[in-house]
Formats: C-alpha cells, sequence, structure tokens
C-alpha cells in the first residue's frame, strides 16, 4: 500500500470512529448551583458600601472570646488552645491593643499593642517582653510570638479604597457556600479587587467578597507585594451597630505563620473616645526583652555568612 492510500485509510478511520461510539463516550457534569434569591449591585455600588462603613468606624472597644490554633502543612501538626476572654481597642488610623486572659484565674496571657509600624508583646506566662517592626516576617518557633496586632487591625476594620494609590476593579465569581439541606452547592459572589501602587509597581493587594444573598463582605483575602496571601479573614453573623455594619465573628487565617484567631463578639462600643494612654504598654520589670529586628537581621548575617 502506498503512503497515500495510507494515508486515506487512516482519515476515514479517524472520521468513522467518533459516530461508532466505541471509543468515545460522553456524560453529563452537573454543577451543583445555589437556588438561593440573589441580589444585584455595581462596582461602584459595591466601592461606596466599603467607604461608607469605613468612614462610619473610627474607634471600637470589644469584649470578645478567642479561640486559637497553631500548625498546618508545614508544622505537620494543628494545635488547639483553649477559648479565652479577651478586650480589643482600636483607633483609626492604626492603633490597636488586645488583651488576653488566662482561662479561670483571668491573669493576662498576654498583651499586645502597635501604632502602625512597631508592635510590643508582653507575654506574663513566659516572662517575655517582645518588640520589633510589624513588617517583620520571619516567623518565630514560639506560636505566640507569632501574633501582630497589626495583622488583627488590618482584618478587624475594612480600609477605604485610596483613589491617589489604588485602583479597584470587580470581578463576579463564585463561592462554596452550604445551603439548609446541607449541600454543598456554589454562589455567585462579587469580587472587589484592589490593586494597590507599591514601591516596586502596582500590586493586587486585597479582595474583599461580597454575597450576593446581602450584598456584604463576608471575606477579606490580604496579599503582599509579592502576591503572597498573607491574611485571610472570614466575617460572620454581620450585625447593624446604629448605622455600621460589624460582623460578630471575624475568623483570621495567617498561612505563612500558620495561626489562626477566631474572635467572637461579646459586647462592642463604636466611636467611643480611646486616648493614648489606652495604648500605652511599658516593659515589665525583670521581663526577657525579644528584638525581632535583631532577630532577624542576625538571621540574615549569618546566612550571607554561610554564602561566602
Amino acid at each position: 500500500m502506498s503512503r497515500l492510500s495510507r494515508y486515506r485509510a487512516l482519515l476515514a478511520l479517524v472520521m468513522v470512529l467518533p459516530l461508532s461510539g466505541c471509543l468515545f463516550r460522553s456524560h453529563k457534569v452537573e454543577r451543583q448551583v445555589t437556588s438561593a434569591p440573589l441580589q444585584s449591585a455595581t462596582q461602584q455600588e459595591l466601592i461606596d458600601f466599603i467607604n461608607s462603613q469605613a468612614d462610619k468606624i473610627k474607634t471600637m472597644q470589644a469584649t470578645v472570646d478567642i479561640d486559637a490554633s497553631v500548625g498546618g502543612a508545614k508544622e505537620g501538626k494543628v494545635t488547639d488552645y483553649q477559648e479565652i476572654r479577651g478586650y480589643v481597642l482600636a483607633r483609626k488610623p492604626a492603633m490597636l491593643r488586645m488583651i488576653g486572659l488566662m482561662p479561670i484565674v483571668r491573669n493576662k496571657a498576654f498583651d499586645m499593642v502597635s501604632d502602625g509600624q512597631e508592635f510590643k508583646l508582653w507575654i506574663p506566662p513566659k516572662n517575655r517582653f517582645i518588640v520589633g517592626h510589624n513588617e517583620v516576617v520571619r516567623p518565630s518557633t514560639q506560636p505566640l510570638e507569632n501574633l501582630r496586632p497589626q495583622h488583627i487591625n488590618d482584618a478587624l476594620l475594612l480600609r477605604s479604597v485610596d483613589p491617589q494609590n489604588e485602583i479597584a476593579v470587580l470581578e463576579n465569581g463564585y463561592e462554596t457556600v452550604t445551603d439548609a439541606k446541607g449541600h454543598r452547592v456554589q454562589q455567585p459572589d462579587y469580587e472587589i479587587e484592589v490593586i494597590r501602587k507599591g514601591s516596586a509597581g502596582w500590586f493586587l493587594s486585597r479582595k474583599i467578597i461580597f454575597s450576593r444573598t446581602d450584598l456584604l463582605p463576608h471575606r477579606q483575602l490580604i496579599y503582599d507585594e509579592h502576591g503572597n496571601l498573607v491574611t485571610d479573614a472570614r466575617y460572620e453573623k454581620l450585625q447593624d451597630y446604629k448605622g455600621a455594619t460589624f460582623p460578630t465573628e471575624i475568623d483570621i487565617w495567617r498561612p505563612q505563620e500558620e495561626y489562626s484567631i477566631l474572635l467572637k463578639i461579646v459586647k462592642l462600643q463604636l466611636n467611643e473616645k480611646l486616648t493614648d494612654d489606652q495604648f500605652a504598654l511599658q516593659q515589665p520589670p525583670g521581663a526577657v526583652v525579644v528584638n525581632m529586628d535583631q532577630r532577624a537581621n542576625q538571621a540574615e548575617t549569618s546566612q550571607a555568612g554561610d554564602g561566602k
């Protein structure tokens, strides 16, 4: 058989096979989509909601129950900590203080504060007083030492979109939810993606995800300038507090340090006056001081020396 004849025979076989049904089968793929009634909004309406809610909240004082867990794929295990009572104070633009109390005895488990640039963390059970800049990202092997008040602040209070340094765009996405029958289904959502101008150019700064059932923000994803997800915050049971919408449950996951904190609001006061003294944390006498900036510099120097 000539080459041309073999080519014609092969072509005929390829054309016939799909008709025979012997080697090709097809089946339906059903996508489980929610049947819940959905609401609609424009990009500008969602941005206006973010900005208006951000403007309505200047300060907050909250009594909270705190659940925490540490670990994941990097650690190889997850450790859950007993729920404790705590207090959160926040004042814009970047002041935050958070205190956790030991179960039963109510002594301080930790006390941390930040002015947006530097933080202080006092851990009485370990007699350690930790200081440093917020942006030091070299995790400690001690779980509590990885807590940063600024991370809590960024997750708690939605920032408005800054027209001078940020661009916001809308994406129509999907989220997985559980319906009334307990089934996992796909539900359309709105995602406002905030692109920010950084030192090395524009980057994805955060995503604010709105549910289509109530048009409220139920999740915020925060990224660093290298595109890494640094905070995943979920907001549940949102309530109206004198015109300001605020969640009564905030679940904060820090994937780089592998710790999560769940804050359950027991009592909330918004826009009450908070003084500078309420954000002052002094070094206790006799405490062991750990400077995270110096530790990071020493580690970098050691790595540089090893590379020679």
